[in-house]
């Protein structure tokens, strides 16, 4: 798939964005990091582990009711072997989110206690919110917060101008200023983020994509494939060319048009909405690198 490659991410306000959020780093203590439990490491830019290094860090799988509960256990343990705590949730709905400052304290217990002999009992905690474009980020802020923002002049050491965001219990969220994009040098990296609806449908090729998810699919998560397009019956579904497939599922959905051949736009675009939905269940397309 040729067009992820073609898509310009705008490299001049990505500077910028990285500008700010360097400038950023005196003001916090710790970074939240948004990213779709699904995909995990093409839903991050990874510029952000060199921008915040040195930063204490919470990573939130959001949209886990999505994910496959399994691939996600298998996040939390990898993340927390390399240190770093994550926490599954679904910033839509609220799930899991009851526990975020909780882990967050707990991330910073060490430098609560410093804070606590200086005689800084009930320092505020200060967390930049660090995501790319609409992997929940904004989602999860506006549950948290209720769409109230903090009257950050009110409090010394947070600087006006800066989109803060108060919570009852004594945290700061700082909203990451700017877009940053990961960058699209793997191909894999675009064709994640098309599944996911997290780049336009209108800048790709649907039946294309529609394809690509498939190959994924009857690979990895054949059984939801067919149960969810009753392809059980149709003999050898799993051999067949990707295309060949989708209009197996147009026909098996009577998408036809005249001249009895399949829709397969409109088949194309029923496999990405209800990928999309979790119609075909809990499905995870990366998962943990095998460490040796």
């Amino acid at each position: 798939m040729e067009q992820s490659s073609q898509i310009q991410w705008f490299p001049g306000h990505m500077a910028r964005t990285r500008r700010k959020i360097t400038e950023s780093l005196k003001l916090i203590d710790m970074v939240v990091e948004v990213v779709d439990a699904r995909i995990p490491l093409s839903s991050r830019n990874p510029e952000m582990d060199t921008l915040t290094a040195g930063k204490p860090r919470l990573i939130l799988l959001n949209k886990a009711d999505l994910a496959d509960e399994n691939a996600t256990a298998r996040w939390v343990s990898y993340y927390e072997k390399h240190g770093v705590k994550a926490l599954p949730v679904d910033c839509k709905s609220g799930r899991g989110l009851s526990k975020i400052t909780g882990l967050m304290r707990e991330t910073l217990k060490d430098e609560i206690a410093v804070w606590q002999q200086k005689g800084m009992v009930g320092r505020s905690v200060r967390a930049m919110v660090a995501g790319i474009p609409n992997v929940g980020k904004s989602s999860f802020i506006n549950r948290l917060a209720k769409g109230t923002k903090a009257k950050a002049e009110d409090r010394p050491g947070v600087t006006r101008g800066n989109q803060w965001f108060g919570l009852p219990d004594g945290v700061l969220l700082l909203d990451t200023p700017g877009v940053l994009w990961p960058k699209f040098e793997d191909h894999t990296v675009g064709l994640h983020l098309a599944f996911t609806g997290a780049i336009r449908d209108q800048i790709l090729d649907c039946e294309e994509l529609a394809c690509e998810l498939l190959g994924v699919l009857k690979t990895e998560y054949a059984d939801r494939l067919a149960e969810r397009f009753k392809l059980d019956s149709v003999e050898g579904w799993q051999e067949q060319e990707n295309y060949e497939l989708l209009e197996t599922i147009g026909r098996k959905r009577g998408m036809l048009v005249s001249g009895g051949e399949v829709n397969t736009e409109r088949a194309a675009n029923t496999l990405l909405d209800e990928y999309r939905g979790g119609k075909l269940g809990r499905i995870t397309l990366e998962f943990p690198p095998k460490e040796v």
